[in-house]
């Protein structure tokens, strides 16, 4: 299947630190940029840690499953950091752009000091399938 999976690990984040251990708010917070992106979220879970010992608190893990594929971020509050993955397939229409949009909007949410961003396209076999 064609698609763009793109991660981002980012470090240094000066803002919504109460995201990286509140599972609820972090969890409406990704619906409504996944609404705003144009991708459609089918279902979700997000868990929220429990502290570590000597820790304030825990991070999230969270999940959001898209009828284009998927999102999954990764709170680490004692790092101040966040990793984030987003995949989409671009079957019946390109959702790059949508994919994109979308890491960019929950980079900028965290405002990260440092960012490392990864690309992939996928569907290497499928369309070796499809030229076969």
């Amino acid at each position: 299947m064609q698609g763009l999976h793109l991660t981002a690990d980012i470090a240094g984040c000066r803002m919504n630190r109460g995201l990286m251990t509140d599972a609820s708010t972090l969890r409406s917070t990704c619906l409504t940029l996944v609404e705003l992106s144009g991708l459609t979220a089918v279902s979700d879970v997000f868990f929220e840690f429990p502290a570590a010992s000597g820790k304030d608190s825990g991070g999230v893990t969270g999940t959001v499953l898209l009828a284009e594929s998927h999102l999954a971020i990764h709170t680490w509050p004692e790092l101040v950091a966040v990793t984030l993955d987003v995949y989409v397939c671009n079957y019946s229409m390109d959702n790059s752009h949508k994919a994109s949009g979308l890491i960019d909007a929950l980079i900028d949410l965290f405002k990260p000091d440092k960012v490392v961003r990864k690309a992939l396209e996928r569907g290497e076999l499928a369309a070796a399938a499809l030229a076969a």
